[in-house]
């Protein structure tokens, strides 16, 4: 995919309550503090920035949380991982696309990425490629804006 560096400045979170972590960076792809029984909703709310942080800013948030969640203590999704995420936390956007070419193609390249594995990135690149082509998208685009 690709295979772009990226800072972990850009990517920090910083968790109020627990010095040790809110005094140093801390990168969505080190490995989890916090085990996986704790709900997405609550992960959020214990981020200080975020307490009053726009939608798309929680958004963005929300799929670092879920691949941080996912991941291996490297940081790194399987492309099983990612493919088991894709068909349950991203369904609307992938029901209906597997027999259209441009889905299979972006399922080939997952299947035929160099590295067993997908950083956080590669994985961003996926799901905005997938979101793209989607019907749902089409579907958004369609939604009437109400003033």
């Amino acid at each position: 995919m690709c295979g772009c560096m990226h800072s972990s400045r850009d990517q920090e979170l910083h968790l109020e309550g627990d010095p040790s972590l809110s005094s140093a960076p801390t990168s969505t792809l080190a490995p989890r503090k916090m085990p996986k029984s704790i709900s997405i909703s609550k992960q959020l709310a214990s981020i200080k920035e975020l307490k009053k942080g726009s939608d798309l800013e929680k958004a963005i948030a929300t799929l670092a949380l879920i691949f941080r969640n996912s991941s291996d203590p490297d940081g790194k999704l399987g492309k099983a991982t990612a493919k088991n995420l894709l068909q349950t936390q991203f369904r609307n956007f992938t029901e209906g696309q597997e027999t259209k070419p441009k889905y299979k193609d972006l399922l080939s390249e997952l299947d035929e990425h160099t590295e067993d594995k997908l950083d956080f990135e590669d994985f961003m690149i996926l799901l905005l490629s997938i979101a793209i082509i989607s019907d749902l998208l089409q579907n958004i685009w369609s939604v009437k804006i109400m003033n």
